[in-house]
């Protein structure tokens, strides 16, 4: 993902504006990358929730998605 594609996420997450969908995504490189934890608080909460969710692993590979499938 490039770093265009990652602020065009975040901006979007933060407007309210990304889907499901891109929230995995996004959340996923977060955590991948480090991100998620050196970001502001909500980004690591987000990144927690989601893996105490079951939807996204520590490491950052997508469990299931949205809908409960994966």
């Amino acid at each position: 993902m490039s770093a265009l594609d990652v602020v065009d996420l975040i901006i979007a997450w933060e407007g309210g504006e990304a889907s499901a969908e891109q929230t995995l995504e996004l959340f996923s490189h977060l955590i991948k990358t480090g991100e998620a934890w050196t970001l502001q608080g909500c980004y690591g909460r987000q990144a927690a929730a989601l893996i105490e969710g079951g939807y996204l692993s520590k490491t950052g590979e997508l469990l299931r998605g949205k809908d409960g499938k994966g």
